[in-house]
């Protein structure tokens, strides 16, 4: 029984895996390709990582396979997001089908400078608004 767990859990990240791959080269820009990666692949090798934990099933070993997997859950999401940014203030096309880009109004392409949210509503609010009394 246990090895059909391990044979399961091997073939699923191994499937997940290969998502992740074919998303790279199906996916029209570097963000919808940012998210198969982060998503698929790091399940993928979480999921191998499980597998080898329970074959082996000692103690360093099964120790070092959680620190893999804590490891990645850590690091894959703050890496996309830092790739995926890169490449905006690179000037990365966006895919013609995008619906909203959120950046967009609060990026300076000259002096690569992002205002936060706060700034934004905070000029929002300076702004004197048109109230007409009629």
């Amino acid at each position: 029984m246990i090895d059909f767990i391990k044979g399961t859990l091997i073939i699923a990240g191994s499937l997940f895996m290969l998502l992740a791959a074919i998303g790279i080269l199906r996916l029209p820009d570097l963000l919808t390709r940012m998210h198969a990666t982060t998503k698929a692949a790091a399940l993928g090798v979480m999921l191998i990582m499980l597998a080898a934990a329970m074959h082996f099933a000692e103690t360093s070993i099964v120790a070092r396979a959680l620190a893999i997997v804590v490891f990645i859950l850590m690091t894959a999401p703050v890496a996309a997001h830092v790739i995926g940014r890169a490449g905006y203030f690179v000037g990365s096309k966006l895919w013609s089908g995008t619906v909203k880009d959120e950046l967009r109004p609060n990026y300076d392409p000259l002096t690569h400078e992002l205002k936060s949210g706060m700034e934004t509503q905070e000029n929002a609010k300076r702004q004197p608004r048109d109230t007409d009394p009629d």
